[in-house]
């Protein structure tokens, strides 16, 4: 059984991971496009100043950020791998899931494995993908000292081990709780919310946005790169559970005798 579903994962997963990637190349390649552009043209001007008044000098944005004829993967190519990146995004998480799912299993959740599989693709997007990105969103190219990115990355990884535990401490208080459903989803908010906001509060900001750097064209990428995270989740669950309740609705085959 562990072995479908962990097949089931992988192939839906590089499907949802497909779509999300279509959803990418239309709302979030464009901006990227236009950050490119501001961080060649702000490259261009501070090679052209530094020409003015002497040798030039390397610019710390094209030292830390090249995209263009001279970068080592062109635009073109970044774009086209783009598909194959949110599909093996997909199968890596798509494993990930069923591994956990086959866990959870008429253990905890919806007893329905379709409902399983929504709650579980659902609480997955909140805890690894929303959480961190309220504290530590994502940012477009030019965007961002590529000293610190190790510490960024570092940060970020944190926030999603805390969203994690905040689930898991979410789960524990939940089935500790009697009196009705209102009763246990309050204290599974509460406990969830309670670390969370606590890292939110104690880690350290990063706000590494250059002076100047259009307000519009930055949230618009963040939004574009939440949404598609939400669209591979969204489609990941439904395709998950869809699948999951044909497969617990589908009579089982009889045994030849021998």
């Amino acid at each position: 059984m562990v072995r479908t579903l962990l097949v089931r994962g992988l192939l839906l997963g590089l499907l949802a991971g497909l779509i999300a990637g279509g959803f990418a190349f239309a709302f979030g390649e464009p901006r990227v496009d236009r950050a490119i552009a501001l961080e060649e043209a702000a490259a261009k001007a501070a090679e052209a100043a530094q020409a003015g008044h002497g040798a030039p000098e390397a610019h710390p944005a094209e030292e830390g950020h090249d995209h263009g004829d001279g970068a080592v993967v062109s635009r073109p190519v970044q774009k086209a791998g783009l598909f194959l990146a949110t599909g093996l995004y997909g199968l890596a998480v798509g494993g990930i899931f069923a591994l956990a799912y086959a866990g959870l299993r008429g253990r905890v959740g919806p007893r329905s494995d379709g409902g399983l599989a929504l709650a579980a693709a659902g609480v997955a997007f909140v805890a690894v993908i929303l959480v961190p990105f309220l504290k530590y969103p994502a940012n477009p190219p030019a965007v961002g000292d590529p000293e610190t990115i190790n510490s960024r990355t570092l940060l970020y990884v944190v926030m999603i081990l805390v969203g994690l535990a905040a689930t898991a401490i979410a789960v524990a208080t939940a089935r500790q709780v009697t009196g009705g459903p209102w009763p246990r989803w309050s204290a599974a908010v509460a406990a969830f919310l309670v670390p969370v906001v606590a890292a939110w509060l104690l880690l350290p900001a990063v706000d590494e946005v250059p002076a100047g750097f259009p307000a519009t064209l930055l949230w618009e990428f963040r939004l574009a790169s939440l949404g598609t995270q939400l669209v591979f989740w969204a489609a990941f669950g439904a395709l998950f559970g869809w699948v999951a309740d044909r497969a617990a609705r589908a009579p089982a085959v009889p045994v030849a005798a021998a």
